[in-house]
């Protein structure tokens, strides 16, 4: 009775929370922790390199995502991630206090990532099996939006609250009470979905680790036989190419001096520009794609998605060229570019949910579809402190806007196999 009760909840009771819940940790190791590390006085090459290197969680996921068909609930797996997540969470804040911070703290982002991962799998399934089609499409804005509002509150308001503490009480000290925060708030939002969220399906037929594979072999046989499958892939690793080169750098270019030809914010005015003007332009962004899309289908919107979505990558050519002064031109510029960062972003997601995703295993396909798509996204930003220190800034941001190249010609050629509501 409490499952068909669970099952009849309102999608924006836990469709929001669900995607919050996702985003936090993700923007924590992605984002968070180079702003961070950046003020613990790292190199930027350094920085970009191993914050970078502990995402490959985000891409191996496919390998344990059958593990995950032979217990209980998908929510039970949301749940558990979310209490593992916040503790480790206040184990990474301890570890700042030791010596050997940067190999510790380094060591629980991976075991974070793997975690969250693994959430991540089971959240997108509760989505895609308790959602038809059509109200996919209808809350793929509002999904993009959440998990982009935890942006907001990772790297706009949290990173906001470090740079005022580190002016206080020290760096270590600073980022101590931070990520002791966003472990108290994933323990929270665990406890709200026990009660909220719908189970996502029960587990399948697989009883043990061999069958688990067996079915891993399957998945992966029957998810390279769909049609259109290579396009599909270039696609989701393509589109992406670009931004990947661009995200660990932006911060670490507004963090930089003004002699060294970055712009010499503040962490806090970075929290403020970066996390909170921009993260609130996704949002907008994002509801706004979700709606275009929705009226205009995917395949007539796809190249548009394309142009809104990488064009405006240009500002920080500007930016770099420029360097204004005035902090409203600064975080006028960042609104635009996340604006169409998240108008565009709906694109590869439904994408992935439309045409990768359906069929016997969409959980699974769906996990190997951002397995790829986020491959696409973090070899290059991998190279991309190595790179920028190469170039410098300006001549990077121009490489940038040339490496946009490819995404716009998968976009352009992609075929597109029929979608079917349910």
């Amino acid at each position: 009775m409490s499952q068909n009760i669970a099952k009849k909840k309102h999608p924006a009771v836990w469709v929001p929370t669900l995607y919050f819940s996702e985003g936090l940790p993700f923007v924590a190791t992605a984002t968070v922790s180079v702003l961070m590390y950046k003020s613990f006085r790292l190199s930027d090459a350094q920085i970009a390199f191993f914050t970078t290197l502990i995402m490959w969680p985000w891409t191996l996921k496919p390998l344990w995502s059958p593990l995950l068909e032979m217990f209980k609930t998908k929510k039970h797996f949301v749940v558990a991630t979310q209490f593992i997540g916040g503790v480790a969470f206040g184990l990474l804040a301890l570890s700042l206090q030791l010596d050997d911070f940067f190999q510790y703290s380094l060591a629980m982002f991976v075991i974070i990532a793997f975690n969250s991962a693994t959430h991540d799998i089971a959240a997108d399934g509760v989505y895609i099996n308790t959602l038809s089609s059509k109200e996919q499409a209808q809350y793929v804005g509002w999904q993009g939006a959440f998990y982009n509002i935890a942006k907001i509150l990772s790297q706009g308001a949290l990173v906001y609250v470090a740079g005022k503490l580190e002016l206080v009480i020290g760096v270590a000290e600073a980022w101590m009470i931070v990520m002791g925060l966003f472990g108290g708030i994933l323990i929270l939002l665990a406890l709200y979905h026990i009660k909220m969220l719908p189970t996502g399906g029960a587990s399948t037929s697989v009883k043990n680790v061999k069958e688990a594979f067996g079915t891993f072999w399957e998945v992966l046989r029957t998810f390279f036989q769909k049609k259109n499958i290579y396009w599909g892939i270039a696609f989701i690793i393509l589109y992406r190419s670009a931004e990947g080169q661009l995200t660990k750098i932006v911060p670490l270019f507004l963090r930089a001096a003004r002699e060294d030809g970055g712009l010499g914010l503040l962490t806090s005015e970075i929290g403020i520009a970066y996390g909170i003007f921009g993260a609130a332009a996704f949002v907008l962004g994002s509801i706004a794609g979700g709606y275009f899309v929705a009226k205009r289908g995917l395949k007539s919107s796809i190249f548009i998605l394309c142009i809104i979505f990488n064009i405006p990558d240009a500002v920080y050519t500007y930016l770099a060229f420029a360097t204004p002064e005035s902090f409203v031109t600064i975080c006028s510029a960042i609104v635009l570019e996340w604006f169409g960062y998240g108008f565009g972003f709906v694109g590869v997601t439904l994408f992935m949910m439309q045409q990768i995703a359906p069929g016997k295993y969409k959980m699974a396909h769906y996990a190997f579809a951002t397995a790829l798509m986020n491959l696409g996204f973090m070899l290059p930003s991998m190279l991309s402190g190595y790179l920028s220190d190469w170039l410098g800034y300006q001549k990077f941001f121009v490489w940038v806007m040339i490496a946009t190249i490819p995404s716009f010609l998968v976009a352009w050629f992609v075929p597109f196999n029929k979608v079917e509501n349910e």
